[in-house]
């Protein structure tokens, strides 16, 4: 059994998988494997990927016939996964050498915490540092930290943060115990909100995760991955077109991680308290995604192609694990 598996979903990656896969395999931490879930890439991934898992046995590699969506994708590394930390890696992001050597001697030297992270950097399509606009990054350390269960909940179900966290290294038996990804937007931050409940975060106060920024990344400003159901789409191509209430979904989805979560019935209280008093502020979105719901039920009554924001027929780009 490998210490650390590292999870890699994709689809359409050939622009930047080649370096990535050179880049993990060059860990000096080495007792790890690499497993690939390819969903129906239909450029060059197919033939990269299985010519590097001939050359180093340490790297697995699956493939869908036709795309299952990200959510699935990711979810599904997971469940190959055999190591005993986890860590998703993106087709198109990069590490430095000694990622995994320094977030395994962190998660070692500490059993309370259920993962452990680094600083990040934003970097182009020719890994040259760029300075991107992002939301304001406040450490894990601080949101993830608390000794309090209910505490570091408060503070991670807020979304005033990115969730570059995901890509931390994970306590796989913690990991196993949530929900994973589900098929809505921003289910990443659902999860990480209810891993929280299961021990503490830390962050690592070095630069060593490398976060790509390009044109076919699956973050929200893209184009590509921006609207009613586009993004939608890019998480199961199932819902492609269906009417979703993805703030409502996640309300719910935190209800449940509550109610299983190992803690006593006063901490349980406490977050529900929080996820309520949380919520009380965002009346406004909340209510305007019932309005928007509204209106497209009502426009397909109308007739077809009235709908607005419908996604594009088929998800083409290189997006981060689709």
């Amino acid at each position: 059994m490998p210490r650390v598996t590292i999870g890699l979903p994709v689809y359409n990656g050939q622009q930047f998988l080649e370096e990535t896969l050179e880049c993990l395999l060059g860990q000096t931490f080495r007792d790890f494997e690499i497993v690939i879930s390819d969903n129906g890439s239909t450029d060059r991934t197919q033939e990269i990927c299985r010519r590097f898992a001939g050359r180093d046995a340490r790297i697995r590699y699956s493939r869908q016939e036709t795309n299952q969506g990200a959510a699935w994708n990711y979810n599904q590394v997971v469940h190959l996964a055999a190591g005993q930390y986890f860590k998703w890696a993106a087709h198109d992001d990069l590490i430095t050498p000694d990622y995994l050597e320094k977030c395994v001697a962190v998660l070692d030297g500490d059993p309370g915490l259920v993962l452990c992270c680094t600083d990040d950097q934003d970097i182009d399509v020719d890994g040259n540092p760029v300075d991107a606009r992002r939301v304001s990054h406040i450490p894990s350390a601080e949101r993830g930290n608390s000794p309090e269960a209910s505490n570091r909940f408060r503070r991670l179900i807020r979304d005033d943060y990115d969730c570059e966290q995901v890509f931390g290294l994970i306590r796989r038996e913690s990991l196993k115990k949530t929900q994973l990804i589900l098929s809505y937007t921003d289910s990443d931050r659902t999860l990480l909100a209810e891993l929280a409940l299961y021990g503490r975060y830390f962050e690592i106060q070095e630069r060593l995760f490398l976060h790509r920024q390009h044109a076919g990344s699956s973050c929200k400003a893209n184009p590509i991955t921006t609207g009613w159901g586009a993004r939608v789409a890019w998480f199961d191509p199932k819902l492609r077109g269906k009417i979703l209430f993805s703030r409502w979904r996640q309300i719910r989805e935190l209800l449940k991680a509550i109610a299983r979560a190992p803690l006593g019935i006063g901490e349980k209280g406490k977050c529900l308290f929080w996820l309520l008093a949380y919520n009380r502020g965002r009346i406004k979105p909340l209510f305007r995604e019932l309005v928007q719901g509204a209106g497209m039920a009502v426009a397909r009554l109308i007739g077809p192609g009235r709908e607005g924001g419908n996604p594009p027929s088929s998800i083409t780009a290189q997006q981060r694990g689709a």
